[in-house]
C-alpha cells in the first residue's frame, strides 16, 4: 500500500492516489472515505464493479488487487494507492472474451447478471491460485462461497467454472 493510506487527513481534504487498473495507471484526488468500489465506478467509469450489499457479503464488487481477490466495498480508495487492480473490463483481450467469460456465457451462468462480474472475477482468482483441476467441492466451498446469486441456483455457475477449467487447461497444453 502507498503512503496515502497512512496519512492523517480531515474529511474535507482530498488525497492523491495512483493505481494501475486493467494495465493503465491513473492518478486522481479522492476523499479519504471514498470506497474503492465507488472510485472504480464513478471516477474511472468501470461499471462492471457492482455495488451490492455494501457489507462484503454478496461479492458483486469483487476485483483482483495485487493478485488477491478483494471486495472493493470493503477497501478505501486510498488503501489502493500504488496497487494493481483487475476488473472484468480488463479480462477481454483484443475484442475476444476471456475463456472464463465465454464459459459463463455458454453455460448460461446468469439470469439478471448483477452478480456475474463478481463471480467471474472470483473464478479468475480461484483458477489462478489453485490447482489446475479443482473439484466441485473446491469450487463451491473454497472459491465461490463468498459470492451470492439470488437468481440462478448456482448449478450453471459451477458448470461454467468447470468449463473454464477445461478451456484454460486446453490453452496451456496448446502453448
Amino acid at each position: 500500500m502507498g503512503m496515502a493510506a497512512t496519512l492523517k487527513v480531515g474529511p474535507e481534504e482530498r488525497v492523491r492516489i495512483r493505481v494501475k487498473v486493467n494495465g493503465v495507471w491513473y492518478e486522481r484526488e479522492v476523499e479519504p472515505r471514498k470506497l474503492l468500489v465507488h472510485f472504480l465506478r464513478e471516477d474511472l467509469g468501470l461499471t462492471s464493479v457492482h455495488v451490492g450489499c455494501d457489507t462484503g457479503h454478496c461479492g458483486a464488487c469483487t476485483v483482483i488487487m495485487n493478485g488477491v481477490s478483494v471486495k472493493s466495498c470493503q477497501v478505501l480508495a486510498v488503501q489502493a494507492d500504488g496497487a494493481e487492480i483487475l476488473t472484468l473490463e480488463g479480462l477481454a483481450k483484443d475484442g475476444k472474451l476471456h475463456p472464463i467469460q465465454e464459459a459463463f456465457w455458454e453455460k448460461h451462468a446468469l439470469q439478471c447478471g448483477y452478480c456475474t462480474p463478481g463471480f467471474i472475477m472470483e473464478t479468475y482468482w480461484l483458477l489462478s491460485e489453485n490447482p489446475p483441476n479443482p473439484t466441485e467441492e473446491e469450487i463451491r466451498r473454497g472459491g465461490l462461497s463468498g459470492n451470492l446469486c439470488r437468481c440462478t441456483g448456482y448449478q450453471n455457475i459451477i458448470e461454467a467454472v468447470k468449463l473454464a477449467v477445461q478451456r484454460l487447461r486446453e490453452l496451456k497444453t496448446m502453448q
